[in-house]
């Protein structure tokens, strides 16, 4: 083996990768160690962002931008240090795949309609009387609430309300970014007009997941809104059981004509923790962002202990180990990117063996704060 190793940093190999790299021509024999690991090494790293900063960022914001000034949208997305290189801007990601902002919008505004290729999701963490508009559907946003715009679809914000509204939104931006697959196309006006009467998808769904029989074709979003009220509801009743020893009690967010995830390529569940709960530490080929949505406590990534709180947001990278410990009752917003690691056929997952299943932390994280 020292003998490969010798030979590989010849003059003559060196030369030759060299003669050849001119003519934008790569040499495998010295990129496939590089290109082709034994198992995951993600540039994205394990960050935690503090809600109190975001929040903070997003009412400075509001004081500078508004959809009238251009932007589209005011949102802040949290940037992965560990991808910050790609450019331009970072590809905006959190993970190798996913995007994730907070984005804000003050009463009386409107957010312009458009549409792209990127898939969207949204999750609504403060507020109330704000919309989105969806195909012609006006969805009225309550805290807790989950939102579904799957890719090309018409699309705005508004606001009828008298307080700022918060909400979280989880696009597939560096995926679609990396495929060389991105389309964007502004409304021809400022914003669509409702087409159906509001909240409609809710309305023929009411009882939840008893579906109407024209919806047994499927559809790419027949519920555009996933109520906190039924989610709550679903995840208090698993709750009489006993927790999944490495998600806790979790719930998925599914498209009820296909069964399957609600958005194509991001799967979001809302996964509860009671008070002293510690889950086993797994790893897999997805990565995640959790959003605390309720609660406190910590989670330990590859050894690193993050504390988190209600507000908080952090994300853990492919083939991580990670475990979660509640210090009250939690509720994470769960999103990740099995959906693409599935259509690919390379999502693996793994239980940590030793320790009786849990890491011992070996630093902590020190979230950046003003």
């Amino acid at each position: 083996m020292a003998e490969v190793t010798e030979f590989m940093k010849s003059k003559i190999v060196q030369d030759f990768t060299a003669d050849i790299r001119q003519y934008n021509l790569g040499p495998l024999w010295e990129a496939i160690p590089a290109l082709m690991h034994k198992s995951p090494e993600p540039h994205a790293q394990a960050y935690l962002w503090k809600g109190s900063l975001l929040e903070k960022k997003l009412l400075e914001a509001a004081q500078i931008f508004t959809p009238d000034r251009g932007g589209e949208r005011r949102a802040i997305y949290l940037q992965n240090p560990g991808l910050d290189y790609r450019q331009p801007w970072g590809w905006a990601s959190t993970t190798q795949t996913l995007y994730a902002a907070v984005q804000l919008l003050q009463p009386g505004e409107v957010a312009p309609s458009h549409r792209h290729s990127q898939n969207a999701l949204r999750f609504i963490t403060k507020g109330e009387g704000a919309y989105s508009i969806v195909q012609g559907e006006r969805i009225f946003m309550e805290e807790g609430d989950f939102l579904i715009t799957p890719k090309n679809l018409w699309h705005g914000h508004g606001h009828e309300g008298t307080k700022p509204m918060i909400w979280t939104d989880i696009l597939d931006i560096p995926t679609i970014y990396a495929l060389g697959g991105t389309f964007f196309e502004n409304y021809p006006e400022r914003i669509e007009q409702p087409k159906v009467p509001d909240n409609f998808g809710s309305q023929r769904y009411a009882a939840g997941m008893l579906r109407p029989v024209s919806d047994r074709n499927p559809s790419v979003a027949p519920l555009g809104s996933y109520k906190w009220e039924h989610t709550y509801k679903a995840i208090e009743s698993l709750s009489q059981f006993e927790p999944d020893l490495f998600e806790g009690y979790a719930v998925e967010f599914i498209n009820p004509s296909t069964g399957k995830t609600a958005n194509p390529t991001i799967a979001a569940w809302i996964q509860k923790f009671p008070k002293g709960f510690r889950t086993k530490a797994q790893r897999h080929t997805s990565a995640s962002i959790h959003q605390v949505y309720k609660g406190s406590g910590y989670s330990i990534i590859n050894g690193v202990r993050f504390d988190w709180e209600e507000g908080d947001f952090f994300c853990v990278p492919n083939w991580a180990w990670v475990e979660h410990v509640a210090a009250e009752d939690t509720y994470f917003f769960t999103t990740n990117d099995l959906p693409i690691m599935e259509k690919f056929d390379i999502e693996k997952q793994e239980a940590y063996e030793r320790n009786n299943g849990q890491q011992e932390v070996t630093s902590e994280f020190k979230p950046l704060l003003p």
